[in-house]
């Protein structure tokens, strides 16, 4: 990997490599950083108006044509972009470091799950299910099939840059839908490399439509275009759940499809019976992992007073040891940068706002910051909090951890569920009641519910989404592919007679 002086540079040896075109990242005005450093990587241009216009015209054409194909040909398609994501793992991986700032394990785990997804994808192609259903009426048979919905937009975070994208992606394809993708402005480099796989893929392919799948490079206001336009019937955006206040209402006011993938503000629970090594070893990474910047990070811990303090005293020795630093200089570094400075600058608010409501506090100071004055390295931050308020009731998007002493488990279920979030939560515990009342109904109101693990790192076999201002919406495994389609209920008459339903008769003569 490459050295930092010299990011922009290796920048544009990936990008040749996966076949974007120079143009494309280098005569643009939008300036990309890379987090590593702060400094300058490439210059994009974000589409106007017109071209989001034609953009979204070629995939309702598109749709036209992608919708006939039957569903197992469809997956050939996403078949061939695993092919391409695999040959491609450490450059699109190595990218994924250099724009998010991920560590290489993380970078090439993302392009990873991108695979898994196709691998998915492929499958589902051939399980497409409708159902069989039982008529009251003779000599009647009822059925329910599932048709092709229309060009889905994508709209995606910095955290996962690609890998979010595909869960959408690979399903929206099979389920026979163009796909509109709306990067962060942050890390559009990755979206381009995406997309000239894709092209790889649609060119072995032999006879996909034009338009089936674009990337839309812009801020805001291309992220409202896509989201405002009504041939755009379902919109997948991952965000802030400020974003999605925004984003929400817009489509439901043209009665569009929505799939929310929101803010998280994750808990687990360290009960008196649980296994303190493996719970420490969950803990460091869904806390630090990712410099805190996944929305399954875990920002709120609640440990049974029996444990509390032998837990907090390990978890501080890892909090100091856990390296910082440049993860494309050092292979041991396991925490990357912020994003930026204003994520930077949110950390110490909160930071300032634990303390004054009497928060311990260690860690959270800059790191490196002779070295990388316009990169954002920080260690992370153990605040210990008397209670659950202030900022520990809103996601800060950052590794900070805010641990907290319980001894009721019914209050302490109170207490975790007691946030505007709903997104991924844990029980660390080996006692089958604690357990079980925890993925009971009286238990977790999340849509991720884990036990002896982390809050973070779900696999694409389950639907990921979460509850309450979370957004609702599930991506990736299960059944999710049904948000790509529409749902038709056909009845058919075999018969020479018309019984109505419910007994309704309704005779002419």
């Amino acid at each position: 990997m490459a050295r930092s002086s010299n990011l922009a540079q290796e920048t544009a040896s990936i990008l040749q490599q996966l076949g974007v075109d120079r143009r494309v990242y280098q005569e643009g005005t939008r300036i990309v950083r890379s987090p590593m450093t702060g400094g300058t990587i490439a210059n994009v241009q974000d589409a106007d108006a017109a071209a989001i216009g034609n953009v979204i015209d070629n995939a309702v054409h598109a749709f036209k044509t992608w919708r006939l194909v039957p569903a197992p040909r469809r997956g050939d398609l996403v078949r061939l972009l695993g092919e391409e994501l695999r040959a491609a793992k450490d450059e699109v991986g190595g990218l994924v470091m250099i724009e998010a700032g991920k560590i290489a394990s993380e970078g090439r785990g993302e392009v990873q799950e991108m695979i898994d997804i196709c691998d998915f994808a492929v499958g589902l192609s051939r399980q497409l299910y409708g159902l069989t259903i039982a008529s009251e009426r003779p000599a009647h048979r009822m059925m329910e099939q599932w048709h092709p919905l229309g060009p889905i937009g994508v709209i995606t975070t910095f955290n996962f840059p690609v890998a979010v994208w595909a869960w959408n992606a690979a399903l929206a394809l099979v389920c026979g839908d163009p796909v509109i993708w709306k990067p962060s402005e942050k890390t559009p480099l990755t979206a381009l490399a995406v997309q000239a796989l894709l092209a790889r893929a649609v060119e072995k392919f032999g006879d996909a439509p034009h338009g089936l799948s674009a990337v839309l490079i812009g801020d805001r206001d291309a992220a409202t275009r896509l989201t405002d336009d009504p041939r755009v019937p379902l919109v997948s955006a991952t965000g802030s759940t400020r974003m999605g206040h925004t984003v929400g209402p817009r489509l439901a006011q043209r009665f569009a499809r929505a799939i929310l993938e929101l803010g998280g503000n994750n808990a687990a629970v360290v009960c008196p019976s649980a296994d303190l090594e493996l719970a420490l070893r969950a803990i460091a990474f869904a806390a630090i992992g990712t410099a805190g910047q996944r929305c399954t990070t875990l920002r709120r811990l609640f440990i049974h007073r029996h444990v509390y303090a032998a837990l907090v005293e390990r978890l501080k020795q890892v909090y100091v040891t856990a390296r910082v630093g440049n993860p494309l200089e050092d292979g041991s570094v396991l925490i990357g940068p912020l994003i930026d400075e204003a994520a930077f600058a949110a950390m110490q608010a909160t930071l300032s706002e634990a303390h004054a409501l009497g928060g311990k506090i260690a860690g959270g100071g800059r790191c490196h910051a002779e070295r990388y004055p316009a990169a954002y390295y920080v260690q992370p931050a153990l605040i210990e909090m008397a209670e659950q308020t202030g900022p520990v009731l809103r996601e800060t998007f950052a590794p900070l951890l805010y641990v907290m002493p319980y001894t009721d488990f019914d209050r302490v279920i109170e207490l975790h569920n007691g946030v505007p979030q709903g997104l991924a939560s844990s029980i660390f515990s080996n006692d089958v009641r604690e357990v079980e009342h925890f993925l009971s109904a009286a238990g977790s109101d999340c849509g991720i519910v884990n036990v002896n693990i982390g809050p973070s790192g779900a696999e694409i076999g389950g639907a990921f989404g979460g509850e309450k201002e979370t957004g609702g919406g599930r991506e990736a495994g299960s059944d999710a592919w049904k948000s790509y389609m529409r749902r038709v209920t056909s009845t058919i008459n075999f018969g020479s007679e018309l019984p109505l339903a419910q007994g309704v008769r309704f005779d002419i003569g």
